[in-house]
């Protein structure tokens, strides 16, 4: 009940907030079978000033990942790249030069995306970034609920004989049993953040 309560609080206060009629959809109670993947590369690690240099999202429809309908965005930031991130992200400032402003690679991530949940690995800090761009655009960050898979996987496999559980995305992976996909890769992370949703759907916990 309180839990009701509390949801009914915070999507009013957001619509208190929000700017932009076109977006009142994304507030709505959604009751389907789909969520969404997403995962950012960024020009910094500080959420607090990163700028978004691509987006990629790929839809969960039941128990698979709809690859073949997914949303890759290469995104021109506002600020020069650190060049300390390059070897990771492997994005040069000639690579996003291109690339869309922000403001129109978000309105196709919202379109996309809808009021779905989102899934992700370490989630937070994407939608830090995301939101950070996204307020000063339509007064809101994105309402969705989240779903943090390093969560799911810890929920599923600590215990008190395994009190310690690595959560890094090599270890999840492997102890799932996942292929190997190119790290540091939008569209590769959102998958394998997909991949270990659904197969946390249905395996059973080790002892």
């Amino acid at each position: 009940m309180w839990t009701a309560l509390l949801e009914r609080w915070r999507l009013r206060r957001l619509q208190r907030k929000l700017r932009n009629p076109a977006y009142a959809h994304l507030l709505a109670p959604y009751a389907g079978d789909e969520a969404v993947c997403i995962d950012c590369e960024t020009s910094s690690l500080d959420p607090s000033r990163a700028e978004i240099l691509s987006i990629a999202a790929v839809r969960i429809k039941g128990n698979r990942l709809c690859v073949s309908d997914h949303l890759l965005l290469t995104v021109r930031p506002q600020r020069r790249i650190d060049p300390a991130t390059v070897p990771i992200h492997g994005l040069r400032e000639q690579d996003v030069a291109d690339g869309l402003p922000v403001a129109d690679a978000l309105a196709k991530l919202l379109a996309y995306i809808g009021n779905r949940p989102l899934v992700g690995y370490y989630l937070e800090f994407d939608v830090a970034i995301i939101n950070r761009h996204l307020r000063p655009l339509i007064g809101i960050g994105l309402p969705n609920r989240r779903i943090e898979v390093s969560a799911l996987y810890y929920d599923r496999h600590v215990s008190a004989y395994r009190p310690e559980v690595d959560l890094s995305l090599d270890a999840i992976s492997h102890t799932l049993q996942l292929p190997a996909l190119p790290r540091h890769d939008p569209l590769c992370d959102a998958l394998m953040a997909g991949l270990i949703y659904l197969k946390l759907q249905t395996r059973t916990p080790n002892p």
